[in-house]
């Protein structure tokens, strides 16, 4: 009688781990993150990318860049200060700060984006429902992603290729197994 006690305890045990496993192994959480300073290597690409565990979205330097801020909440334009979520689709929305430019040292823009508009298809995503560019403004470049729901992001820099820099925003699927 003993030893089925134990073993209904393991097996008991085993299924409650099971249930609140990360899923694929996602320990990001959705908690604001920043790092690094501000760089004048302009911004020349935003681009989506899909995977079997989370959503992704790029954006690509023309030189060293390290600096970002990422947090699930309103995000206002660049210089005029406007809220974006009129304009965003999905549940939730991650506000994108980069600290660098969308313009080089001349001025003169760098993306083909206007501030307010979708830069990536995102049909067919799981988790990314938008992306819309909020304007570049003394050095700082804002983004406005629209996603299914408040998921655990993570957010990296990537060297190269080349003299070329990423910053790298994974969006999960979905918060466990």
């Amino acid at each position: 009688m003993a030893m089925a006690v134990v073993l209904a305890g393991l097996v008991a045990g085993s299924t409650s781990a099971a249930a609140t496993a990360p899923y694929c192994g996602i320990t990001w959480g959705s908690t604001a993150k920043s790092a690094g300073a501000l760089s004048d290597a302009p911004l020349i690409d935003a681009r989506t990318g899909r995977h079997d565990c989370w959503d992704r979205v790029v954006f690509e330097f023309n030189g060293p860049a390290n600096g970002y801020a990422v947090a699930y909440g309103e995000t206002y334009t660049e210089g005029q200060g406007l809220p974006m979520s009129p304009y965003t689709a999905g549940g939730a929305l991650l506000s994108v700060s980069l600290r660098a430019p969308a313009y080089d040292a001349a001025h003169l823009g760098t993306v083909p984006y206007r501030t307010g508009e979708h830069v990536a298809t995102v049909i067919g995503y799981r988790t990314l429902r938008d992306v819309v560019f909020g304007g570049s403004f003394e050095g700082y470049t804002t983004f406005a992603v629209g996603v299914r729901a408040q998921l655990p992001f993570r957010v990296f820099v990537l060297t190269g290729p080349g003299t070329h820099s990423r910053i790298v925003l994974d969006i999960a699927h979905q918060w466990q197994a």
